[in-house]
């Protein structure tokens, strides 16, 4: 695994990241969650289930979620800065949200949930201990039956995102990565065009724990 060093220095660049811009001008931003909420709605089990988002930062995927009547949230990120801001955008209407800030490649989930949503934290992973890190987290923090849904660059989409290099993934590699305890259920390319007109293409792996 990665240095317990790096946390801070990482913690400290994506902070700055949301510091620097609003979140609406970040490369990122999404309106609407998609295809993130159609693939949880389609594949998981209902509102009733417990979602973790990690690497959540100041989307709006626990607004639609709220929206949609479910009720176990949680939300990880690296940076506090942007947790604030979803904290701050929800406002009474997130209480029921749990909040966590924590590094993927150092956390240890204390509990398992029912869907597991990374809309591109995996492909900032460029390490190897790190992936393994990630992986080991994953595997602990859901049970098998389990959802997952992991949207990544896709082998032709950008070598760099906020100044930093990515990983590419095509679904089907993700979920040999994964291992056996998963299997690909689905796989989405999604083109995600960014505030500034850039469009960005992406890979959405789904995924059952086994």
């Amino acid at each position: 695994m990665a240095d317990d060093a790096d946390s801070p220095a990482r913690q400290r660049h994506w902070d700055a990241a949301y510091a620097d811009k609003p979140d609406d001008g970040l490369s990122w931003y999404q309106d609407a969650p998609q295809p993130s909420l159609e693939l949880i709605e389609r594949d998981g089990p209902g509102p009733g289930a417990s979602v973790i988002d990690i690497g959540a930062g100041a989307a709006r995927l626990a607004d639609a979620l709220l929206a949609k009547g479910y009720g176990d949230i949680t939300l990880l990120d690296i940076s506090e800065a942007a947790l604030a801001a979803t904290r701050d955008r929800l406002g009474d209407g997130g209480g029921r949200i749990r909040y966590l800030a924590a590094d993927i490649t150092q956390w240890q989930p204390p509990r398992r949930w029912d869907i597991w949503h990374d809309r591109a934290v995996m492909h900032f992973l460029v390490e190897e201990a790190d992936q393994r890190a990630y992986r080991r987290a994953f595997l602990a923090g859901t049970a098998p039956g389990a959802l997952a849904v992991i949207g990544t660059f896709a082998p032709d989409g950008p070598e760099r995102c906020s100044g930093l290099p990515v990983r590419r993934w095509a679904a089907e590699e993700l979920a040999g990565f994964l291992g056996p305890q998963v299997t690909l259920l689905d796989s989405r390319r999604h083109r995600h065009e960014t505030p500034g007109g850039v469009a960005q293409q992406f890979d959405f792996a789904v995924l059952r724990r086994s």
